[in-house]
């Protein structure tokens, strides 16, 4: 026969209403954490949104209504896209040509330095890191007129004149170049020291294991060392392309009055804004149409970058 069910003492019920309370306690912080994330995302979304709402409205509706609310009524066009995009397809392949040669330059320049500053003892190599490190610290500002005077004593455009009779060559492309050297020199001392922090983490056995088995300081470094390297690689052409993508201030120096041919960009999204009315929903579309390429860069090489943020081989 089973015994009768015991009877529940006070200190039972005294147990249970504590863990009860302790149950709903925790419910509410739980929502009142998620109450406030919600509250942090969209008011952190809410100006992406608003832009992108404004992207899709005519300038009727977007006179007569508040930028967050979505266009309805007959508000809604296309027609804000297509005229950035009109006003910004050539600037969009010139800052392609810009970015992409610009950042991987960078990228493996500064990778190979690092390699040597690192992972190769020799004589004055700490004078030479101190010297790259001091490269991060000088201002944009500094070099403006040295560069200035630079491009107008170097005459880039003459000096490349048997490209211009190729193919889908133009002569405007000699001012991208321009921008390209400039941006391969500034970028080469960030991508260094983050690639010298990166190589610091690798295995000083695996690289003596190499050299004992006769293999030369190039070999190890391309069967070796750049194989691992794809994480920080991630991160320096993301931070890279996205530096070269935004620039403007370097562009407005070096191009000539108004970006002419070889405009970035930045500098065909700077000039929608001109006018005496203002398009508020052509410069939102122009804004995100800017922005798309970063973007995407950074849903392709998202998780490479995590890896090479948290210092994963």
């Amino acid at each position: 026969m089973s015994s009768p069910p015991a009877t529940p003492t006070p200190e039972d019920h005294t147990r249970r209403e504590r863990i009860e309370r302790a149950v709903r306690d925790a419910d509410r912080r739980r929502v009142a954490l998620y109450a406030v994330l919600a509250g942090l995302v969209g008011f952190y979304l809410a100006p992406l949104e608003a832009g992108l709402m404004t992207a899709f409205k005519t300038t009727e509706a977007f006179n007569r209504t508040v930028p967050f609310f979505p266009p309805i009524f007959g508000g809604f066009t296309f027609e804000p896209w297509q005229i950035a995009f009109d006003a910004m397809s050539g600037a969009l392949i010139n800052s392609l040509l810009l970015a992409i040669p610009g950042t991987v330059l960078s990228a493996t320049l500064g990778s190979i330095a690092a390699y040597g500053l690192t992972t190769i003892d020799w004589k004055y190599q700490m004078p030479i890191v101190a010297l790259f490190v001091a490269g991060i610290f000088i201002p944009y500002q500094a070099v403006l007129v040295p560069l200035s005077r630079l491009y107008a004593i170097v005459n880039t455009q003459e000096l490349l004149s048997f490209l211009w009779s190729l193919p889908l060559m133009h002569e405007h492309y000699a001012s991208i170049v321009n921008l390209v050297v400039t941006h391969v020199a500034y970028g080469i001392p960030i991508t260094f020291l983050l690639f010298r922090a990166y190589y610091q983490s690798f295995s000083d056995e695996m690289v003596e294991a190499a050299r004992l088995d006769g293999a030369s300081v190039f070999s190890i470094y391309r069967n070796i060392v750049l194989p691992l390297s794809k994480p920080m690689f991630a991160v320096t052409l993301i931070y890279q392309f996205t530096q070269i993508w935004n620039d403007l201030l370097f562009a407005l120096v070096i191009l000539p009055s108004g970006g002419g041919a070889a405009a970035p960009v930045t500098i065909a999204l700077n000039s929608l804004t001109g006018g005496i009315v203002e398009s508020f929903n052509t410069q939102m579309a122009g804004a995100f149409v800017a922005a798309l390429p970063t973007l995407l860069v950074y849903v392709l090489f998202g998780e490479q970058f995590a890896k090479g943020v948290a210092g994963e081989t």
